[in-house]
């Protein structure tokens, strides 16, 4: 199950692009052999809204495009796909069952403003954010170059196999 919510006015969704972030995320968990019922977040705000988020939650005072909360807890280096058979059964993280992932907030108004400089579509942007926090909930993480190289491959494959390219 994913929930969205839109808690932000400045940009205008419509149930299409909720479906859309739906499909975004369910084909990224698949790909990274999540084969279980799961429940899953995504809350979109504006700047001030994931700039207060970020105050509140990593006690860093500044807009950022996407922040993600995951639930399940992974030994170092590694990621779901790798470790998913402990967690198949493991009653912390279900809810009945469905597996607890975790929380994503967007800002789509920087979202917008990164596709802008980025030069490519708000969609595209929204998708890569998507896919970029899908992977930080299943354990991914970009501090050392080894693990950035590994999770862009990961982004730029799941989303080429969506069709969703630069």
């Amino acid at each position: 199950m994913i929930y969205v919510e839109n808690k932000q006015n400045d940009i205008l969704i419509d149930e299409d692009f909720t479906k859309d972030i739906e499909t975004i995320v369910d084909f990224a968990l698949k790909k990274e052999k999540v084969n279980i019922n799961y429940e899953l977040s995504i809350l979109l705000v504006n700047n001030v809204e994931i700039k207060d988020i970020n105050k509140k939650h990593r006690n860093i005072d500044c807009e950022t495009d996407v922040l993600s909360f995951p639930l399940l807890d992974y030994p170092k280096d590694k990621v779901f796909s790798e470790v998913y058979v402990e967690y198949k059964f493991h009653e912390t993280y279900l809810d009945g069952e469905d597996l607890l992932i975790g929380d994503i907030v967007i800002s789509l108004e920087k979202a917008l403003e990164q596709s802008k400089d980025y030069g490519h579509s708000f969609k595209r942007e929204v998708a890569y954010l998507i896919v970029h926090s899908i992977l930080h909930l299943l354990g991914y993480d970009h501090m050392e170059m080894d693990e950035k190289a590994i999770m862009r491959k990961r982004e730029e494959h799941i989303l080429g196999e969506l069709n969703i390219g630069r």
